[in-house]
């Protein structure tokens, strides 16, 4: 069960931090083959990392709506009454849920079209639905994380929830008294 909770917490996470390591070490060894005179410099680089940049894009969608930090004017929503702010939250998990699903589902098409064009990337001469399917992978996961949001909207309706402001002073809160538990430590 740890397993489950700490993938469900971790899952978009580790991709993206996979995809930047690799970003950093292919850029790192495309500046030394360049720079080293002997060395012929790589001519994939380049189409790599702009694919793990694309990756990145695709990954973190699903991973900003399970954190909750998606972007999104909350003034107005921190306004309005309790019960009234859940059933929006719950409205906008939804409604995210429709569209995330709605563009997986063009994506298959998408996929599929590349897949049979047997179209590959120039350089690295990688299939290119292969580059692609992440876009698919992406919407799917976020269609995924919004149900998810739903549910645990659903599931805490009862409880009073934060407004955006008395959360943001709650983590600073928090981190102050880490950082003051940090001083002290070092002291």
């Amino acid at each position: 069960m740890k397993v489950a909770k700490w993938l469900d917490d971790h899952f978009e996470e580790i991709f993206l931090v996979i995809f930047l390591v690799l970003i950093s070490c292919v850029n790192l060894l495309q500046v030394l083959f360049k720079k080293i005179p002997f060395l012929t410099p790589l001519t994939w680089s380049d189409e790599f990392c702009r694919y793990m940049w694309i990756w990145t894009v695709f990954m973190s969608l699903p991973y900003t709506i399970r954190k909750g930090s998606m972007l999104r004017v909350s003034v107005l929503l921190d306004t309005m009454p309790q019960l009234v702010r859940k059933v929006i939250n719950i409205a906008v998990d939804l409604i995210t849920t429709a569209c995330m699903g709605l563009l997986a589902y063009h994506s298959v098409k998408v996929v599929t079209d590349i897949y049979v064009s047997g179209e590959t990337s120039t350089a690295m001469v990688w299939p290119m639905w292969i580059v692609y399917s992440v876009m698919l992978i992406g919407f799917a996961l976020a269609a995924l994380r919004g149900l998810q949001q739903a549910i645990i909207h659903v599931m805490h309706f009862n409880e009073r929830e934060l407004s955006s402001i008395e959360q943001t002073m709650a983590e600073a809160a928090e981190e102050a008294a880490m950082a003051k538990g940090e001083e002290g430590g070092t002291k």
